[in-house]
């Protein structure tokens, strides 16, 4: 039987732990290893990140098909005789590219386009390996917070899709009478690495900060905001995909005068291929005048973005969308720098990698519109 307490006595410090709740129910939720995750994803990024460089490398260099064979396992392993490499060798000269491009190529000359495509494939099995050993062991120590395990396991889904597609590119350009990869093909092996990148962003920016503070945050959100960062998003990805497009046929190397064509606003007869829809993937001239067009257009829009960030209250938004504005304008000239001389590799890398910068930080920006960060109400 519980003793009666007189209403003047005190009541003491234990009694009023034990009745007084600790935390909400949200941060009472399995929180997992999320600084230890986020850090390797941030390896995962940069891994990416080299991985479509070397990617783009690999096209400008006319390396992606000298290797003519998937093996996933035993393809780990390059050429270890000489025997080895002639039969590799052999394999190269008797698809189209050799016989109709590079007939009378050195075994020294195709070592150099071998390295590249053989580094290219290395480099996706490294960073699988990645992802495998770290999701096995988040997982096997059960550190992954509530909700992240299929998030996780997307990216790897998304890893080895990618694998299936670069391989399904390649086996394009070895049909009869091609020269390159298919241009669609590869627009979207590219894609789909920027999709990959984008969602390993958006993972670490989310991982960066609690729950509870992503759901306060969500109260500030400024949603008409985060919609037009959308659209930038989407108009972006398509940018990208019209460049991969340019890429895959050497778009760029042609109609090098700007801001016209050829001397006219349309390049020359972009129509002239049949049926119709071949020339939105294989006229160079129409190809790069739809990747011009559509930068034009992104630029526009990227400004009316601008603007509206610039109502926002958060400075911290504010300058996120300041960024993203910047980097599209250097990106938009060093667009109009490689067109004026005739797309070299040096350039067009820095291109590629501009696309990267851009493509992050207008992810960063649309989701600081999303979950703002706290700031004083001095700022």
């Amino acid at each position: 039987m519980t003793q009666k307490r007189s209403i003047f006595e005190d009541v003491g410090s234990d009694h009023q732990r034990e009745t007084t709740p600790k935390t909400g129910l949200i941060d009472t939720s399995r929180q997992g290893a999320r600084r230890a995750i986020r850090i390797w994803l941030m390896g995962l990024f940069s891994l990416v990140v080299i991985m479509i460089a070397v990617g783009g490398l690999t096209r400008l260099t006319d390396s992606g098909l000298s290797i003519t064979e998937w093996q996933p396992v035993t393809g780990a392993l390059p050429p270890m005789s000489a025997e080895a490499w002639d039969s590799e060798f052999e394999k190269y000269r008797a698809i189209p590219e050799y016989q109709l491009q590079n007939r009378g190529m050195t075994m020294a000359e195709f070592k150099v386009i071998y390295w590249w495509e053989w580094g290219h494939r290395q480099l996706g099995r490294f960073i699988g390996l990645v992802w495998g050993i770290g999701f096995l062991f988040f997982f096997v120590s059960k550190k992954i917070p509530t909700g992240w395990t299929g998030r996780l396991l997307l990216l790897g889904g998304l890893g080895g899709l990618q694998g299936a597609i670069g391989w399904w590119m390649v086996s394009s350009g070895l049909r009869p009478g091609m020269l390159d990869v298919a241009s669609y093909r590869l627009a979207i092996h590219l894609g789909l690495a920027f999709v990959i990148l984008g969602l390993i962003a958006w993972y670490v920016f989310k991982l960066n900060r609690t729950e509870a503070e992503l759901l306060q945050a969500r109260r500030g959100a400024e949603l008409k905001l985060f919609g037009m960062g959308t659209g930038l998003m989407h108009f972006a990805m398509l940018q990208i995909l019209i460049g991969a497009l340019v890429a895959g046929i050497d778009a760029g190397r042609n109609y090098i005068d700007w801001p016209l064509m050829a001397g006219g606003f349309l390049p020359p007869d972009p129509f002239q291929l049949t049926p119709l829809w071949r020339n939105f993937f294989e006229d160079d001239g129409l190809v790069q005048f739809m990747h011009r067009m559509a930068g034009y257009l992104l630029f526009i829009y990227g400004l009316v973005v601008w603007l509206k960030a610039r109502k926002s209250g958060n400075v911290q938004t504010r300058f996120a969308f300041n960024a993203v504005m910047a980097m599209m304008f250097i990106q938009m000239v060093l667009g109009i720098v490689t067109v004026m001389y005739s797309a070299p590799w040096q350039i067009a890398i820095v291109h590629q990698f501009g696309a990267v910068v851009l493509w992050v930080l207008i992810l960063r920006a649309r989701f600081l519109a999303r979950y703002p960060l706290a700031q004083s109400v001095r700022a």
